[in-house]
């Protein structure tokens, strides 16, 4: 017997696309492999939910579905919509059901033609990257749900939300056709030191009183890893400083850094600065 769809997502047949998807979040969330490692049965659940909403997310596809063209693997029935699952269907009287496809079957000699291999289903996964991933770019190794390896180029300025193909990656075809791809969802984790502005970077970086005063250098860590920062003497706290180059490092258009300098006391209780600052202006 086909599996049920809709019953894999937990909605009615007459649910809109809006409560398929989410649907389908919630579902992905309960069961995602990389959040339960070692549970079979979960990482079955996540396909299983994956495959569904890859058919029931597509207009077409779903309409294909309900009026029995296509099985819930994707695959052509044969049955060329004969009862139909909205409803509709053919009967002694004639076709009641898409009056589109009753016109196309006209056009072509009264035979509707089958389809050929369809393409395997993509399979959907949410990937958390670093901060500096995000910035410089990588190459990391991800898990699929099915168990696999997959290198998996990251390129410098990527931001949360946005998605990354790797082409037949995904779930194989049941009907000879190519496989699915794999799509990744990029969320990336936000960083303790710096923020992100554009194609560039912001940082406060501390910076002691005497350095401050009569200058000197400090260390800076940014994305691409430490450097030596030269104060300026005289400089105070809300000044900011521009590393050229070494923001978001974005192909023939890298950012910059921004340093906003923060003056620190190292030792409050310093008796010579206390008397210095007892002193000072008489």
């Amino acid at each position: 017997m086909s599996k049920d769809l809709y019953k894999t997502l937990g909605v009615s047949r007459t649910a809109s696309a809006d409560d398929i998807r989410r649907a389908y979040k919630r579902k992905a969330k309960e069961s995602h492999p990389d959040l339960h490692p070692d549970d079979a049965n979960k990482a079955e659940i996540f396909k299983s939910a994956s495959a569904a909403y890859e058919i029931l997310s597509d207009e077409t596809k779903r309409g294909q579905y309900d009026r029995g063209e296509i099985d819930g693997d994707g695959n052509p029935t044969g049955f060329g919509g004969q009862q139909g699952f909205g409803g509709f269907g053919r009967t002694a009287g004639g076709f009641q059901g898409d009056p589109f496809e009753e016109i196309l079957s006209g056009m072509f000699g009264g035979g509707r033609r089958r389809p050929g291999p369809r393409k395997g289903a993509d399979m959907r996964y949410r990937v958390e990257i670093s901060f500096e991933d995000s910035v410089t770019g990588a190459r990391r190794e991800m898990m699929m749900a099915d168990g696999r390896a997959l290198n998996v180029s990251i390129p410098p300025g990527i931001e949360t939300g946005r998605t990354l193909r790797l082409k037949s990656q995904g779930k194989p075809s049941n009907s000879g056709g190519p496989p699915g791809d794999a799509l990744l969802e990029i969320s990336v984790r936000p960083s303790k030191i710096w923020t992100r502005d554009g194609s560039d970077i912001r940082m406060t970086v501390p910076v002691p009183l005497k350095t401050a005063l009569l200058g000197g250098q400090v260390e800076v860590n940014t994305p691409m890893g430490p450097i030596s920062l030269k104060i300026p003497e005289g400089s105070n706290s809300g000044a900011t400083l521009r590393l050229r180059s070494k923001g978001v490092q974005v192909p023939g258009k890298a950012g910059n850094l921004y340093a906003r300098l923060e003056i620190q006391i190292e030792d409050p209780k310093d008796s010579g600065l206390r008397d210095w600052a007892r002193g000072y202006g008489k």
